[in-house]
Parts: structure tokens; sequence; C-alpha cells
């Protein structure tokens, strides 16, 4: 049974990664903001309207203790969810619990090119998003240090970084080009 969960903060790429990784290793992935929005029926940036944070992250603890019990996954968490209740301990209890570390420059890049709507962002010029960016990870990072392993992460640009960061991840975690699942 494998079970790798991948944290960090947003834009740390653990979508990306994620989604490439468990192709290649033959596991189901799930992102946990898609999995709570599928099982919500509504949006994330919606239930934090609708609930706030606080309802938000609750909603969010639950879905995890759901996730968390599949077998032969990959789960890409929220950036902020190592960050209440227990979830990190928890987490690390539950499988191979991966930090993608970013410089706030390559987080905010990553921000920068992607497309989703993302709630805590929303109003910002790049001078607070950067200056954002650097604060919540110094809070958050307390929690991201947990993790057993730890990537740094580039500016993954193109498809050969993102490769270049999944084969790191996969050295980091003693998996070989051709690996041979745990059980």
């Amino acid at each position: 049974m494998t079970r790798i969960i991948l944290i960090g903060y947003m834009g740390a790429g653990k979508t990306t990664v994620g989604k490439d990784l468990a192709k290649q290793l033959g596991l189901t992935f799930y992102d946990l903001d898609w999995y709570i929005e599928t099982r919500m029926r509504k949006k994330v940036k919606q239930i934090f309207d609708e609930c706030g944070e606080e309802g938000f992250r609750t909603i969010e603890r639950n879905m995890l203790h759901e996730v968390a019990e599949f077998e032969n996954v990959i789960i890409a968490c929220g950036g902020g969810t190592p960050c209440f209740f227990d979830n990190m301990d928890y987490i690390n209890a539950q499988g191979d619990v991966v930090y993608l570390k970013g410089e706030p420059e390559v987080l905010f890049r990553h921000l920068k090119m992607g497309k989703g709507v993302r709630p805590l962002l929303l109003g910002k010029s790049d001078e607070e998003l950067i200056q954002y960016i650097t604060d919540s990870l110094k809070k958050r990072e307390q929690y991201y240090l947990k993790a057993r392993h730890i990537v740094d992460i580039p500016f993954m640009e193109n498809d050969d970084k993102v490769k270049d960061t999944i084969e790191k991840v996969k050295r980091e975690l003693g998996l070989d080009t051709n690996p041979q699942l745990r059980q």
C-alpha cells in the first residue's frame, strides 16, 4: 500500500507534480481542493464566502480524513491544510509526506503563471503578493517542516523542470525510475 501526501505553499506545484507522479507510479491522484469541491458541489471560493475560513478548514479536515484513508494514492493538500487542527500530525501518520519547498519568488512566479482563482490572493499587487507569500510562509513553515521529506523546487516554467522535480521527489522517497511500490 502506498500513500504519498504532498504539502507546501500554494503555487509550489503540488497538483502538477502529483498528477504526473501518480501517472508514472500507477497510483490514483487526488487534489484535496478538487475532492472538497466534488463532495460539496461548490467551489472552494464559494465555501470560503459562505462559511468563512474557519468553516472551510473544518470541512477541509473532514475531507482530508476521508481521502487520506484511500490506498495507493497521491494526495495534494491545500497550502493551509497542514496548519490547522492536528492535520500535520495526522497526515504524517498516514503516509510519506513530501514538502515541496519553494522560495517566495518561485511561488510568486508560479502563482502569476497559474490560471486558478486563489481566494486569499484576490486584489493584491505584485509587491503585496510577494510580501504576503513571504509573511505567510514564515507562519506556515513550522508545520511544513514536520514533513519527513523535503524537496526544494525550482521555477517550473516548462515540462522539463516539472520532470526534474518529479525525479527529485522519487529520489527523496527512494523510488527508482522503475519503482516496485512498497507493500
